[in-house]
């Protein structure tokens, strides 16, 4: 006889652990703090190690993840990487329960989450916590996404690290749901929020209307990212927050088991990040009109074209017909139709290989815009793989122009394994060019699209429609014609018992009106109506130029340890990159500078993970334990690209369909096995409802 899983399933016909996902998102003014919860019950008769590869944002910094089995609750502690994993695996091995949470080695957008040794019948709750800022949008909004795609990664031969494997299935068929509020709060009023999934009305707490609720419409699924616009009635202003530093020591519970509570003790010492005040300023330069206004427009502007076979999927969940190159192409068609006369350009697309539509940068005219026009026209994503590296050191391999500033514009939807190498690419030839890199469809990755542009000394923006493409195109326009700012500098002037270290790397980039972020420790005491003031002076072709911010060094009252755990995940990002682009001995030495900050703060790192086991569980889990990957949302409608694992090659499933011919298949997937088990999830979906 037939055996019948009951419950949720996988498209291998596998239960699925996780039920349900609780999100709740407060942000003050443009910083944001993520809660979220998700619930695990195991409903099989042997005891379960639940596997889930999920995508966040790459700038979050994961300050908190804690487990709820019974009446037992355990918070997890940071340990180095290994030592954890370790432990984890020993916990398991004895049969106690344990929780590890861990970031990619390879990209920071992605995290692995294991829950093991769930028994029988037993139910767990996660809980994560990590805070982030909110990006400006163009038309000043701000702009949170709560990812939910985690569209498979092409790893190209040869490249760095080992791949991640994920478990995933089409958008459609996620097996489990998601409840999602959000509490905003601003010196300002709140003007609006908006979505592009459906939300109840915005619901204001105060007369002022600067506070405010608002949720997802109930039966949301999360099979697509949730993308919040908030829009507060003024515009952006200056600020700077002081937030007070922890005590010289911190009782912090480990675990709570009945009414029995157990704690471990933390210090944080007067002088140590987390003891000291921090202090995060915001900045939104003005320049001069009279400079800006008698600036030349003039420039080399080359865009690189992402045509993989991934690129033909939708753009987003809400728009099937719209394509991830349709997309692409429609940007860049908009930015090419307004560059500047006399300006140089060219334009690259890749995929497995690449190629370039003039052997150099051609003068913009007339007749060279119309030929690139035509040729942009033509092109779809028939070029296989997503093979970003090669192209990128073609290009900058070639001669930059005399008295044409270097302007590289990359369209992609960021689907590559080797973020880290690309990323390094760009920010070792950051003195040659700026980089301007638009995030192509849901799923994106953060990691990529924001590290190109960061390191790259330009701007980043992710296009998921055609709704809001124009203005984020005009002004990465507008940004690139802006010439470059040089001799950035910044100063403090602090009562003399007070002094700052600047946490954040060195200014390199100041764009009219955009905002820039510097985080400062501060060291020494004051009083409470004393004041600072922060200077960041620069030139603007040739004219100086300066911003200056005066601001009380009394802590804010309600912002916990938000803004450290902000200064640490800043810190920590610049040591790692700074790791990655060093070699031998010094390798060693920053890895254990990250490690001894990420324990100290309690943010995640690439060389630390979040490691928590239930010592207190009372007796052994008996039986063999069995492995269940809870799959993420694919976020591929189209049949023309077809994905096996995560950071494998893409499988093209015909030549004619896509335009990819003599593609090498080299993973075990192929396409009557994908379509086999879509068609038979779909069929399992349809008899649980």
């Amino acid at each position: 006889m037939a055996n019948f899983c009951c419950g949720l399933l996988t498209a291998k016909r596998e239960p699925v652990p996780l039920k349900s996902v609780e999100v709740e998102l407060e942000v003050k003014d443009h910083v944001a703090t993520v809660i979220s919860t998700l619930i695990y019950e195991n409903k099989e008769d042997k005891p379960l190690e639940a596997v889930f590869v999920f995508p966040l944002p790459a700038d979050a910094a994961v300050c908190h993840f804690s487990a709820k089995v019974g009446q037992t609750h355990v918070v997890a502690e940071v340990k180095e990487k290994q030592q954890a994993r370790e432990e984890y695996d020993d916990a398991l091995s004895s049969g106690q329960q344990a929780f590890l949470l861990e970031e990619s080695d390879q990209s920071p957008d992605i995290f692995r989450l294991s829950v093991g040794s769930l028994p029988p019948g037993e139910s767990a709750s996660i809980r994560l916590e990590y805070v982030t800022e909110l990006a400006v949008q163009a038309d000043d909004g701000l702009r949170f996404c709560l990812p939910a795609v985690l569209n498979p990664r092409y790893q190209p031969p040869g490249s760095e690290g080992a791949s991640v494997q994920v478990s995933s299935v089409p958008a459609s068929m996620v097996p489990y749901t998601l409840s999602f509020s959000a509490r905003v709060s601003s010196p300002r009023p709140v003007w609006k929020v908006e979505s592009s999934s459906s939300l109840e009305p915005l619901q204001y707490l105060n007369p002022e209307q600067t506070q405010a609720t608002v949720k997802l419409a109930a039966g949301h699924k999360f099979d697509r990212d949730v993308e919040l616009l908030i829009y507060y009635k003024d515009a952006h202003q200056p600020s700077a927050v002081v937030e007070a530093g922890q005590d010289s020591a911190t009782w912090r519970h480990g675990f709570v088991h009945g009414a029995k509570r157990l704690f471990f003790k933390l210090r944080h010492d007067t002088g140590s990040l987390m003891g000291d005040p921090v202090v995060m300023v915001s900045l939104y330069p003005e320049f001069p009109q009279a400079v800006m206004s008698s600036l030349a427009s003039c420039g080399e502007f080359v865009f690189l074209l992402d045509r993989s076979g991934s690129m033909d999927c939708p753009t987003s969940h809400n728009k099937q017909e719209e394509t991830r190159i349709g997309s692409a192409k429609d940007t860049l068609l908009l930015l090419l139709k307004s560059l500047p006369v006399g300006c140089y350009f060219n334009i690259y697309s890749f995929g497995s290989d690449f190629g370039h539509i003039f052997p150099k940068s051609e003068e913009y005219s007339e007749k060279s815009m119309e030929e690139a026009l035509k040729k942009v026209e033509e092109m779809s994503a028939d070029m296989g793989g997503t093979e970003i590296l090669q192209p990128l050191k073609h290009i900058y391999s070639q001669p930059c122009i005399p008295n044409q500033p270097r302007q590289l514009f990359v369209f992609t939807d960021g689907e590559v394994c080797n973020t880290k190498e690309v990323i390094n690419l760009v920010k070792k030839n950051a003195g040659s060019h700026r980089c301007f890199s638009f995030g192509i469809g849901e799923g994106a990755s953060s990691a990529l699209i924001n590290g190109l542009a960061k390191e790259g000394g330009g701007h980043a923006d992710f296009i998921t429609g055609n709704d809001r493409m124009q203005p984020k195109v005009m002004q990465a326009l507008r940004f690139a014609l802006q010439p470059a700012v040089e001799s950035i500098s910044v100063t403090w002037d602090l009562p003399k018992e007070v002094s700052a270290t600047v946490l954040s790397p060195p200014i390199t980039t100041i764009f009219q009106g955009q905002r820039s972020l510097i985080y400062a420790q501060l060291s020494g005491k004051s009083s409470k109506a004393a004041e600072g003031c922060v200077t960041v002076k620069y030139s603007l072709a040739g004219h100086p130029s300066q911003n200056q911010l005066h601001f009380s060094l009394k802590p804010a009252g309600d912002t916990g340890l938000t803004v450290h755990r902000l200064a640490a995940r800043t810190l920590i990002r610049s040591l790692e990159l700074e790791e990655g682009l060093s070699r031998g001995q010094k390798d060693e030495a920053v890895k254990k500078k990250v490690v001894d900050l990420s324990v100290q703060s309690g943010v995640n790192s690439s060389f630390t993970a979040f490691i928590a086991v239930n010592k207190n569980n009372g007796q052994s889990i008996q039986g063999p334990m069995v492995r269940r990957d809870v799959p993420t949302p694919m976020f591929c409608g189209s049949p023309m690209t077809v994905y096996g694992s995560m950071c494998a090659p893409q499988v093209s499933p015909s030549p004619m369909l896509c335009g990819a011919a003599n593609m090498c298949v080299r993973n075990k997937y192929n396409v009557q096995y994908f379509y086999d088990n879509i068609t038979q999830y779909s069929k399992i979906h349809q008899e649980n409802l």
